[in-house]
Formats: structure tokens, C-alpha cells, sequence
């Protein structure tokens, strides 16, 4: 698909499964998965595809609608992924998926390196992209999600949304080990 180690998606995805498939698969290629609310405007979606530079948009099937008026008129965004039962004329993420290998080795990220962004609410302008670190994300999962919240391997639950940080965040910890950090 022509996707490298840190080039970015967007992924609007619905609370699915579809949602931590491509999240956490995009992690693990080194690709940089920035999740979004699925309740924004179009003139948002707009805003957050040109800002971030994403390649690719992995969107569930019901939220394409809100950006149809901008596919094909921005620069970067090379790819349209729909996860549901009908693709709209675009690639269907179980197409995607079916290709794929059972196994995956994981990208040689640093504990440094972007792993996944999240955009600000705007409070107080334009929505900021966030720009989360892989060592965060572990740290998240081992001193708030086990610590606090009492998470175990088997644990995973959300009350938030998927895109939301503190969903992202609080994974079950063990899956998040998926690929070796180095320093």
C-alpha cells in the first residue's frame, strides 16, 4: 500500500474491533495511527487530514459520508480503507486484513519515537495534534491502567470512547509489549 515506518492513517473508527485492529497493527508496522472523534464536522476531518499529513483513512463505513467532499482534493491523502459491510466504490479494511501475514515483526521503534497522535478539542483555537511516544503509552498501561484502575492481562474495558487518550492508554498492558522498545 505503500505505507513506510512513521508515515501516518487517520483512523475514524467506531467503538469495533476494526478500531484496536488497525490501531494497535499500525503500531506495530511503525505506521502512526491518529484516532479521532467520530463526532466532529466535515471542515474538522478536513482540517486534522491536511494538518496531519495522513496517507491513509481508515473509516467505518457510517462515517463516510462526512468525508466524501474532501477525498481526492487533498494533497496528501493517497488511500480511502472502509471498515463495514460495503467498501463505496474504496479499499475494504477486510480486504486489507485478508492479505495480511499471521505474523508481523514488529518495526524498530525507540521508546522515543511517535507511536500514535490525538488532536486537542480546539479550546483554544485549532485542535492541536498530540504526539503520544511509545514509552508513554507503556507507561500509561503499568502506572495508571495496572496501578490505579487494577487492570490485569485479561483486563480490557473502556467506559470512553476508542479515540478518546485515556481509552487508548489503559489497553491491556500485555498486548501493549507487542513490539520490543529500545533506547
Amino acid at each position: 500500500m505503500g505505507l513506510e515506518m512513521e508515515h501516518r492513517v487517520l483512523l475514524a473508527l467506531t467503538d469495533t474491533i476494526d478500531f484496536p485492529t488497525a490501531f494497535l497493527g499500525a503500531i506495530k508496522a511503525g505506521i502512526i495511527p491518529i484516532a479521532v472523534n467520530t463526532l466532529l464536522t466535515p471542515k474538522d476531518y478536513e482540517y486534522m487530514l491536511s494538518d496531519s499529513r495522513a496517507k491513509v483513512l481508515i473509516v467505518s463505513e457510517q462515517l463516510l459520508p462526512q468525508f466524501a467532499p474532501m477525498i481526492g482534493k487533498l494533497a496528501f491523502l493517497k488511500q480511502v480503507i472502509v471498515s463495514g459491510s460495503s467498501a463505496q466504490g474504496h479499499t475494504a479494511l477486510k480486504d486489507v486484513l485478508a492479505k495480511g501475514k499471521a505474523e508481523l515483526a514488529p518495526a524498530p521503534t525507540t521508546s522515543d519515537d511517535a507511536c500514535f497522535w490525538l488532536y486537542s478539542s480546539g479550546s483554544t483555537g485549532m485542535p492541536k495534534g498530540t504526539v503520544h511516544v511509545h514509552s508513554s503509552m507503556i507507561l500509561t498501561a503499568e502506572l495508571y491502567a495496572k496501578a490505579v484502575l487494577g487492570c490485569k492481562e485479561t483486563t480490557s474495558s473502556s467506559p470512553a470512547k476508542l479515540f478518546f487518550a485515556y481509552a487508548s492508554a489503559t489497553r491491556s498492558p500485555s498486548r501493549l509489549r507487542s513490539a520490543p522498545l529500545r533506547s
